[in-house]
């Protein structure tokens, strides 16, 4: 599926900003099943200083500065890209999970590039009651694809989507126990739940598809950043990406912006600013699909 992109954040202050510093993930990742066609991300104002770089997960980032009072910034992502995940591989082609955990444990030459997914990060910490939860979907010797794509459906069954009753920091335990959040919220309680177990978690940052399938339900999420997690099966099939708020294995309706341990580490956009006072953030987030000859060459 090929799909035009486009993703505006704008903040608007009540005085102007003297000096700010942003740091934006908003280039879609290049993976082997993941192309970027074209992609275009402009500010306004333009920044005096711009850097671009990858950092340590893998993911292209842009540190913008800007040192001209301005009463607004806004940046912009254009981008064309076509989406093609593989199939997942049937449950009892995997390790069962005792095995994939203490592959990832001992480190060495399979598990050593996923040890910094077993851990605490800002925003996930793991705990009891979330590896509790989690435990009940993987019963001894099963299969770590079993265990993650259940996992996925009972979070999809058990929690309510329901904006406004969380924030950026509100405990994962207050999110389990009310059984009520975002997305964010379902992706680092499913990341705390697999770590606890022993099990490496990612958080992926991106979109998913605005428009429902021909006779389906519109997905939860649409017209705004999306989140869902990255769970590593082993050495033989790598990760595997799976939506717990809409129930799904990635296919072809999300596109990837970046991976990192937990939101802290992907936000589309964050950063530090001298003056402004009181600010308002819009964001809007179209994703089409297109089958245009133009894109897809």
């Amino acid at each position: 599926m090929i799909y035009t992109l486009r993703h505006e954040t704008r903040y608007d202050y009540s005085r102007p900003v003297d000096l700010s510093a942003h740091v934006l993930h908003l280039t879609p990742l290049r993976l082997p099943w993941q192309r970027v066609i074209s992609c275009e991300l402009n500010a306004d104002p333009a920044p005096a200083r711009l850097r671009s770089a990858v950092d340590c997960f893998g993911n292209t980032a842009h540190w913008m500065f800007l040192d001209a009072p301005h009463p607004e910034f806004r940046a912009v992502l254009s981008a064309v890209v076509a989406v093609d995940a593989p199939p997942p591989p049937a449950p009892d082609a995997t390790l069962c999970w005792e095995d994939v955990a203490t592959i990832a444990k001992l480190g060495g030459r399979d598990g050593f590039a996923v040890a910094e997914f077993l851990f605490a990060s800002a925003m996930v910490a793991p705990f009891a009651d979330a590896s509790g939860y989690t435990r009940t979907s993987f019963p001894a010797g099963r299969s770590i694809m079993a265990g993650v794509w259940d996992l996925t459906l009972r979070i999809r069954r058990d929690f309510s989507f329901r904006a406004g009753v969380t924030e950026i920091g509100t405990p994962l335990s207050q999110v389990l126990q009310q059984r009520a959040g975002v997305c964010q919220d379902f992706a680092h309680l499913m990341i705390a739940g697999l770590r606890g177990i022993g099990l490496p978690a990612r958080y992926a940052s991106g979109y998913i598809r605005t428009r429902p399938p021909k006779n389906g339900v519109r997905r939860r999420g649409a017209d705004q950043s999306h989140a869902w997690v990255s769970c590593w099966l082993g050495p033989d099939h790598g990760w595997i990406d799976l939506d717990p708020t809409n129930g799904l294995i990635i296919a072809d309706e999300h596109v990837v912006l970046a991976y990192g341990r937990d939101y802290a580490d992907v936000s589309p956009l964050a950063g530090v600013i001298l003056g402004g006072g009181a600010h308002r953030v819009h964001v809007s987030v179209d994703l089409e699909p297109t089958e245009t000859a133009e894109a897809a060459q």
